[in-house]
């Protein structure tokens, strides 16, 4: 495309950056820990909940709030909208550290990593199981997001003849980037499927697949939409907000497919009641509902759609609602046998903090030195 990148340039040890190097250095302290005493030293997963925080946040969640790139490929390169490309690099960048960060969090979470290899070998696949299928599709696909960042990076190191020749290849990628996500996103939500009765009825579902799919994408839309507020602002850089209006009416719309979907199940099955128990479990199915409801309230009507601050507030509300809904599908609403208990040690929400810390670190990094974001005069 046309429009002209550049590094944000500045200083990069800001009192954000420094924030995030302290809390990413308590992780790292902890993490000696962990691979040092095992897994149960800084964990409460048991075997009950084997899918503790560490999962359910750096997979189940941190991939839905890395599809980004996913939801911006399907609009760009799928229904032809290129006047949507300004947004895929940035979208691409968030998209390539949060896959990378789950792909790399998996040696955390599981307690063998050291055997980690072996997903790939073919005399231990399990081809009927679906936790094989999104094992390998999730690390397919951050190979596939590194290939696609790829020009950025030779662009930023003077090296624009080779982006542009790996660039004519790039619609194969594009193509895979599509479809690895589509795949792994869906089968996130027959994961649970599987659970039977151990999952709560507000959430159990044939349905999952459909729900963690849409989901995957508004979030990825909401996405791009809350990091280009946030750009914005911390750079000192124009508001995107015409284009930025214009991918909130999809994420409006898609919140009411997914809601629809969402309620029609419940009252299809005869479980709507069991939100108004006054328990946990409808508690909390109240509070990610609200959540669904609010942005799509905010974002039907089109005037809405030209004020910055409820486009990042509804992307902040749509964020949350997604990651409420995946938190209670996979641990809140999951209820193994009578006598199990789960909750997070201080340990492992440090560790998970620390991840999130690196990941905002190598963001400022990268688009302070490789051209991410469009060229100020260009913006």
């Amino acid at each position: 495309m046309s429009e002209e990148r550049a590094p944000v340039g500045g200083r990069l040890f800001t009192l954000p950056f420094l924030i995030c190097l302290v809390v990413a250095a308590i992780a790292a302290v902890l993490l000696v820990k962990r691979y040092t005493q095992g897994i149960g030293a800084v964990s409460n997963m048991n075997d009950g909940y084997a899918w503790g925080l560490w999962v359910t946040y750096d997979i189940i969640i941190g991939t839905g709030l890395a599809c980004g790139g996913f939801a911006m490929a399907l609009l760009v390169y799928i229904l032809n909208k290129g006047h949507y490309h300004p947004l895929v690099r940035p979208a691409l960048l968030a998209s390539l550290l949060g896959y990378t960060m789950a792909g790399v969090s998996i040696l955390i979470d599981v307690g063998r990593y050291w055997q980690g290899y072996n997903i790939l070998l073919p005399k231990y696949m399990n081809f009927n199981s679906v936790m094989l299928e999104v094992a390998l599709c999730v690390a397919s696909y951050i190979g596939i997001l590194w290939i696609e960042f790829s020009p950025t990076f030779l662009e930023g190191w003077g090296a624009k003849e080779t982006a542009k020749k790996v660039g004519r290849f790039m619609f194969i990628f594009i193509a895979l980037g599509i479809l690895l996500p589509t795949m792994h996103q869906s089968s996130l939500g027959s994961f649970m499927i599987i659970s039977g009765h151990k999952l709560h009825p507000l959430w159990q579902t044939t349905l999952l697949p459909l729900l963690f799919l849409l989901s995957a994408i508004t979030m990825g839309y909401c996405a791009v939409v809350f990091e280009s507020y946030l750009a914005s602002r911390a750079f000192k850089r124009p508001a995107e907000t015409p284009i930025l209006g214009k991918v909130s009416g999809i994420v409006a719309w898609l919140l009411v497919i997914f809601l629809v979907f969402r309620f029609g199940d419940l009252v299809m099955r005869g479980q709507l009641g069991l939100a108004f128990k006054g328990d946990l479990n409808g508690n909390m199915f109240l509070i990610e509902s609200l959540l669904f409801i609010l942005p799509a309230v905010m974002l039907l009507p089109k005037a809405n759609r030209s004020k910055p601050r409820t486009l990042f507030s509804a992307g902040g509300l749509m964020l949350l609602a997604g990651a409420v809904y995946r938190f209670n599908v996979f641990l809140v609403g999951f209820h193994p046998a009578p006598g199990w208990q789960y909750f997070p040690s201080v340990s492992e929400i440090m560790i998970t903090l620390g991840v999130i810390a690196l990941e905002v670190m190598l963001y400022l990094f990268i688009v302070k030195k490789f051209p991410v974001l469009p060229r100020l005069e260009h913006a």
